[in-house]
């Protein structure tokens, strides 16, 4: 492999020596695209204002300064640079003090053998920090904002919005906030794919980015759904805005395959006042105010009022509530199944993730994404869990003799359930009653769930795997991702986030935290799982990384789980 060439800085207060080491290192066949021989501190901290530095190689004693102020000098400057000693003096005692302080490490003058091994060694492991760094610092970006359109996201407009709301009462300021729907957005999506619903969500976030204030706070909420938090804004001139935004929304043109798109939005618009109770009666009061704007016709701003309460209702009636409990009563539930297959050891078993459907009246199915946000909104997620482990249960009682040893059964639960004190005692009475061996059972929750609940999730899981089962993280990396919360969660696989893993082919981003998440998944003790895996190349990379496990459409969709309907 060729050696990189190198942008190297000299400590070096002798000019005959950097002469010597530069000839010795163009002899190892080094190229020395640039370089700088410093002598005092002055010169160094001049040099150190260039950020592009490979490599600092220093002598120990110097007149002006030795090895150690280089250090540290340099460490305060750029501590992804390393620094390695090069002297004629330095006793082994104090060069290991120095290694201790930071130096990569310490060669003799009289024997430079090893020179060359070392910078390679030390400019890979710079490379190395720097694409950790970077995969942290994306991680630390993305708690605070939406992985497709880079807006902010619902927690980081929540936070804005409760401190606008004390900033109301405590200053007599007044706000004002937007909630905008898209009107064309199913339309898109259901005719040209999700690849274009996303497509359209990045280009639309750019023409809203474009026209709100330098003060003002745009995020995604979820879905085609967006908030705008106007600061210091009287109403009226919110109002004018809002229809600003509108008419742009109107004016673009969406382009897919060659086929046009119209696109508008509708607009539900608050006042926040020193008299609002809350950021909850905010968002409400704005997402009622919205959907009046699409029930008169959509394509324009509707200011909320109390007179909107009635309006509430018969949007209620509307909702999902109804529809879930109709299925529930009905028996319209289906269990799906998506293998999760080893990538590395690929004679190992493979897993099974078990996923919820409805089935409609008309024998339609319906996607969780479509009644699973009513059901966590309306609190019914708790009956969904236990129709689902029971159903699962069931199926597993009666198809003993079906499965492969070692395979698990993946079950999705919700932060909610967890809540339940009741949750766990049925879970073993199903377990003990339909003869489930705790072994193939893997009950997985969102990180997000898990973080928001920490303490009863730690709880839960260590009664979960007390019994046998196993425990997985899902999501991992799409909400308030920190390394940390592995310490004190005992689970056993850590679920990589699919909108990282189906951007590891073109994005060097998503493929550095996916390696993070996999290695520190590993240093753990936690077995990796890549989702959404669509195409053949990805799966290859992954493996390549060294991944455990991976599931997804590349692989295999979901399938009805066999007789699961008749189980229940």
């Amino acid at each position: 492999m060729d050696k990189p060439p190198l942008r190297l800085l000299l400590a070096e207060d002798s000019e005959d020596d950097a002469l010597l080491l530069l000839h010795h290192l163009k002899k190892d066949q080094w190229t020395i695209e640039h370089h700088v021989r410093v002598d005092s501190p002055e010169t160094l901290a001049s040099a150190l204002t260039d950020p592009s530095w490979d490599l600092v190689i220093t002598d120990h004693n110097m007149p002006s300064f030795d090895s150690e102020e280089v250090l540290k000098m340099v460490n305060d400057a750029n501590g992804d640079i390393p620094v390695i000693i090069v002297s004629g003096s330095i006793g082994e005692e104090l060069a290991v003090s120095m290694m201790k302080c930071g130096a990569a490490d310490y060669i003799m003058k009289s024997n430079l053998t090893r020179l060359g091994a070392a910078i390679e060694r030390e400019l890979q492991e710079a490379k190395s920090r720097e694409a950790r760094r970077l995969a942290e610092d994306r991680l630390l970006h993305m708690a605070f904002h939406d992985s497709l359109t880079n807006l902010k996201n619902r927690h980081e407009l929540e936070q804005a919005l409760q401190k606008a709301l004390e900033e109301a009462r405590d200053a007599n300021q007044s706000h004002a906030f937007m909630y905008l729907d898209l009107d064309q957005f199913k339309v898109v999506n259901d005719t040209c794919g999700h690849m274009a619903g996303d497509e359209l969500l990045r280009q639309i976030s750019a023409v809203l980015k474009k026209r709100v204030r330098e003060s003002d706070l745009l995020a995604r909420l979820g879905g085609d759904e967006f908030g705008v938090l106007l600061l210091n804004c009287p109403l009226d001139r919110a109002e004018q805005l809002a229809n600003i935004l509108r008419e742009a929304v109107e004016a673009f043109r969406f382009i897919w395959e060659g086929r046009p798109f119209n696109t508008s939005v509708s607009i539900g618009l608050v006042d926040i006042t020193p008299v609002t109770k809350s950021g909850i009666e905010v968002l409400s009061s704005a997402d009622m105010a919205c959907f009046a704007a699409k029930s008169r016709g959509r394509n324009r701003v509707h200011i909320y009022t109390a007179e909107d309460d009635e309006l509430a209702l018969r949007r209620d009636e509307m909702q999902w509530v109804s529809r879930i409990n109709s299925a529930l009563s009905e028996n319209r539930f289906l269990l799906y199944q998506q293998p999760i297959v080893p990538l590395v050891e690929v004679d190992g078993p493979s897993h099974t993730e078990v996923l919820l459907r409805m089935q409609g009246p008309d024998g339609e199915i319906i996607s969780p994404g479509a009644f699973i946000p009513a059901a966590e909104r309306y609190d019914l997620m708790q009956r969904l869990d236990r129709w689902v482990v029971n159903s699962i249960f069931t199926y597993l009682g009666e198809h003993r003799q079906d499965r492969d040893q070692g395979q698990l059964f993946f079950i999705n639960l919700s932060g909610t359930s967890l809540s339940d004190p009741g949750f766990f005692e049925f879970i073993q009475e199903r377990m003990n009653s339909l003869k489930v061996q705790p072994q193939t059972i893997c009950f997985e929750v969102t990180e997000t769930a898990a973080i928001n609940n920490l303490e009863i999730t730690e709880c839960f899981i260590q009664e979960i795997r007390e019994m046998g089962c196993f425990f997985a993280l899902d999501d991992f990396g799409a909400g308030l991702s920190s390394f940390s919360y592995l310490k004190s969660l005992s689970v056993d696989f850590l679920k990589v986030d699919g909108s990282f893993v189906k951007q590891v082919e073109e994005d060097e981003m998503s493929r550095a935290i996916v390696d993070a998440i996999n290695t520190i998944g590993h240093v753990a003790g936690l077995k990796t799982i890549a989702e959404f895996v669509e195409r053949q190349q990805t799966r290859e990379m992954l493996q390549s990384m060294g991944v455990d496990f991976a599931q997804g459409y590349g692989i295999q969709r979901p399938q009805p789980l066999i007789d699961s309907h008749s189980a229940c």
